[in-house]
C-alpha cells in the first residue's frame, strides 16, 4: 500500500475532468526525493448519503509509456472493433467540463 506520508505528496500540477456522474482529478505529485508520480482520481458521489466514493491510481514515471501505449490500445480497439459506427465525438468536452486551473 501506498505512503503518502513518506513520499512528501506534494502536488505541482493537476487537471479536474468533470463526465457526467463522475470527476476525474489528474495530478502530478512530487516526492521527497524530486521525483514525480501522477495520480488519477475517479470521484462519485453516492446517492443514498452524499458521501463521495473515490479511487486513485499512482503512476510512477516508468510506466508512463507503458501506460499511455496499452490506454491508447484499449480505447482504439473499442472505437474501431466494438463499436466503429457509433459518434466518440458527441461527448467532447464542453468548457464547463474543465477547471481552468
Amino acid at each position: 500500500m501506498y505512503d503518502s506520508s513518506r513520499e512528501g505528496n506534494n502536488e505541482v500540477f493537476s487537471k479536474k475532468v468533470k463526465a457526467g456522474k463522475r470527476t476525474y482529478f489528474f495530478d502530478v505529485k512530487t516526492t521527497r526525493g524530486n521525483d514525480y508520480f501522477i495520480t488519477i482520481t475517479e470521484s462519485k458521489k453516492r446517492q443514498e448519503d452524499g458521501m463521495y466514493i473515490k479511487h486513485k491510481i499512482f503512476l510512477y514515471k516508468e510506466d508512463f509509456n507503458k501506460f499511455m501505449e496499452a490506454f491508447q490500445e484499449t480505447v482504439g480497439y473499442v472505437k474501431t472493433e466494438l463499436m466503429p459506427e457509433y459518434n466518440f465525438d458527441e461527448f467532447q468536452q464542453k468548457p464547463d467540463d474543465l477547471d481552468p486551473e
